[in-house]
């Protein structure tokens, strides 16, 4: 719940809690004045009542949030009333936490608990003891994955800390769970050490069989993902910058149908050289595009500039083939392809029309894309954000849950480009030729087709690149 002192701007519904001294207000004196603020009251409910006090949880819906504010600023001036607290849909949902642990199988009885406990658990775990590898079969480690934060860079609002962390992490592990049946687990760490988070995370790792980092700033997260990938022996995917590659690329071959252009020729910019651009674009490499430019603060990156950020050097290396520099304006001129991972309001209109023909814009920004979508509709190919409220979102939840069901399911020791790959054709693969155009070229995330589809190219690609230690029944 929230303080009644705070601003609330989610939800149409809220739930104001009064303390009434009925001796000072008549309660037709609140309606009055929720009324005459554009709210309607649907429901009253009695939690406490005294001689002179009562105390009662009133939900009102509002048409928008500024409703919400002058509702609660008009309640808190009424002689008599004290506002406990306030609380919205959004804040109910997270009551006590959105997750929680059940049992597979229940323990009616003294047999039971020694075959789950002990003495019986015992000889489960010599097993295990003698030959490690049992623990896929014999424990939760099969189907379990660590979502895995340090608060660092959380959904756009920056290092907010593990606990604040939380509630996202939960999501995460919900969205697994419902969307491809895989049991995840919320851990937010009280540090922001590089090697201790590191540490930490491979002292838990026998417990999972992957590990999703989730919201850890740059450039300490590529140090991180490199380290474990290295020194554990189960995948681990930073979602922030391999979730939104693979959904990118699904993007980008949708949209290069529509506009008829091919991968191999397209000229493609990519503003905001971070975490996610970075992953961005070795995917775009990897599937065969031969021009990539990156921009970010100090312009274009270019081959044989010294850059204090270690990851830029290698990017200007791997990049840039013609050598080009100068502003974001000045290297975008022709290019066939825009994606934007920086902030708000960068791109005008005239950029856009500077581009070739049927241009494609990802300004995947948030919770501001780089340019409007309704200023450059006329004159894009294509155009998709980061946003639910336009047409084409690129949005993570699309790829890790099949990501990590594929993974799991061939025991895969590593997540590489080629799994990725697959996962991005196999979303793409989605829409049909009939259906695809410029504002449908990424499935819904409630598509309940996507999840099996990624799971399916993913462990043809983990067996053919020779990462997957089991081969599951249908592939023998």
């Amino acid at each position: 719940m929230e303080s009644g002192s705070k601003s609330l701007t989610t939800g149409k519904s809220i739930i104001l809690r009064l303390e009434i001294h009925t001796d000072q207000v008549k309660f037709s004196e609140i309606v009055t004045v929720i009324i005459e603020q554009g709210g309607d009251l649907v429901a009253i409910d009695v939690i406490q009542t005294k001689h002179d006090q009562t105390i009662r949880d009133l939900t009102v819906t509002v048409t928008d949030s500024a409703h919400i504010q002058a509702i609660v600023d008009r309640v808190k001036a009424i002689a008599g009333v004290t506002l406990v607290n306030i609380s919205d849909r959004t804040f109910l949902m997270h009551l006590g936490g959105k997750i929680e642990t059940k049992l597979k199988v229940p323990i009616q009885n003294r047999d039971d608990l020694s075959r789950v406990y002990t003495p019986d658990v015992a000889r489960v775990c010599m097993a295990i003891h003698e030959d490690q590898r049992k623990a896929f079969t014999l424990t939760i480690k099969r189907n379990t994955v660590a979502v895995v934060s340090d608060g660092s860079a959380v959904l756009g609002l920056g290092n907010i800390g593990p606990y604040a962390a939380m509630p996202v992490m939960e999501g995460k592990a919900m969205l697994f769970k419902q969307l491809a049946d895989v049991d995840a687990f919320p851990i937010c760490l009280d540090t922001q050490d590089t090697e201790e988070i590191i540490r930490t995370i491979k002292a838990i790792a026998p417990a999972f069989g992957g590990i999703n980092l989730e919201d850890i700033s740059s450039p300490r997260c590529f140090e991180i993902e490199e380290r474990l990938k290295a020194e554990l022996d189960i995948p681990v995917f930073h979602d922030d910058q391999h979730g939104t590659a693979v959904v990118l690329y699904a993007g980008l071959i949708s949209a290069l149908k529509v506009v008829n252009k091919s991968l191999n020729d397209i000229r493609v910019v990519v503003c905001g050289i971070g975490a996610a651009g970075i992953a961005c674009s070795k995917i775009l490499l990897a599937a065969g595009v031969k021009e990539l430019i990156g921009v970010d603060r100090e312009g274009a990156l270019v081959r044989g500039q010294a850059y204090s950020n270690p990851m830029w050097n290698w990017y200007a290396e791997n990049t840039n083939p013609n050598l080009e520099s100068g502003s974001l304006q000045e290297v975008l001129k022709g290019a066939d392809v825009f994606i934007g991972l920086s902030a708000g309001g960068l791109l005008k209109r005239q950029d856009v029309a500077a581009m070739a023909p049927r241009p494609i814009v990802f300004a995947m920004a948030n919770p501001s894309p780089e340019i409007s979508p309704e200023e450059i509709e006329d004159i894009v190919g294509v155009v998709a954000t980061g946003r639910s409220d336009y047409p084409n979102q690129i949005n993570n939840v699309l790829c890790f849950p099949g990501m990590f069901r594929g993974a799991l399911d061939c025991r895969a020791t590593i997540i590489n480009e080629e799994m990725k790959l697959a996962a991005a054709e196999a979303i793409a693969s989605v829409i049909s030729d009939e259906e695809r155009n410029k504002l449908y070229i990424i499935p819904s995330v409630f598509n309940d087709q996507i999840s099996k589809l990624i799971r399916a190219r993913v462990v043809e690609a983990a067996i053919h690149t020779g990462v997957a230690r089991r081969i599951p029944r249908e592939y023998r």
